[in-house]
């Protein structure tokens, strides 16, 4: 990994023709000059040059940076090379932290809106439902493949597969019930049943199996892993579909 970069220059050549810009040599272009690189930025701008470099470097794609001579590869080679990525860890818990920190704001904003308190037990409802809905939607986005990363944990859906189909619906509809304050009768009992029967799957396969596994809960395609994260989500829902009905009773 390179770490003292004054005075350093890198050779990059991408392809830059009037019918395509080569967006992953842009970006290998910005992570050069962020990291303090002075960039000899060289253009192919034809097919025959694109394949008159490939065939003179022996590469089949490009962009391609080289560094004091030193050919690096494409641009998740030079993010390697800088030490922004793992190639032995391919796990990640973005989606979650971007998923979770912005159904937060939009609680906040939605309590500001009607010049409520900003932090109250009111905002952490908002919170939770806003952040059911997220989680639904992004199951909805490829309910084939949720049903099948699902399938590797849930004991429901193990048993029956058409569970993993109804399950992005039944949490994306309880989370808008509870936004909106309606319904309780039937989004409490939707989230406290799915939440529970996610949190004994999550905790069997997690702590009691041993199983290194992804998540499901950002969607079929995503590398969270599966453990504490998703216990949590399953948790929360126990709690909000054993607080909605009684808060209509306690306030």
């Amino acid at each position: 990994m390179a770490d003292n970069t004054e005075g350093k220059t890198a050779q990059l050549y991408r392809m830059v023709m009037s019918e395509h810009l080569c967006p992953f040599g842009l970006k290998s272009k910005f992570l050069l000059e962020r990291k303090g690189y002075r960039v000899e930025d060289h253009h192919l701008t034809t097919r025959d040059e694109t394949d008159a470099f490939q065939a003179k470097h022996n590469v089949d794609t490009t962009p391609q940076t080289f560094i004091e001579g030193q050919r690096i590869g494409g641009y998740d080679e030079l993010r390697e090379h800088f030490g922004l990525d793992d190639p032995d860890d391919d796990t990640s818990y973005q989606p979650v932290i971007a998923l979770f920190g912005t159904a937060l704001l939009m609680a906040v904003a939605i309590m500001w809106l009607f010049n409520s308190a900003v932090f109250s037990l009111m905002t952490i409802e908002k919170f939770v439902a806003i952040a059911m809905i997220l989680l639904g939607l992004q199951k909805l986005q490829d309910v084939e493949s949720f049903s099948t990363m699902f399938l590797n944990y849930d004991l429901l859906a193990q048993r029956q597969v058409g569970y993993g189909y109804l399950y992005p619906f039944g949490e994306t509809l309880a989370g808008i019930l509870m936004l909106a304050g309606a319904m309780i009768w039937l989004a409490a009992p939707v989230a406290l049943f799915i939440g529970t029967v996610g949190a004994v799957s999550v905790f069997k396969a997690v702590y009691i199996d041993r199983r290194e596994l992804k998540c499901a809960c950002v969607g079929g395609n995503s590398n969270v892993p599966l453990g504490f994260v998703s216990l949590t989500e399953n948790l929360i829902m126990i709690a909000m579909g054993l607080w909605m009905p009684m808060r209509i009773y306690l306030l």
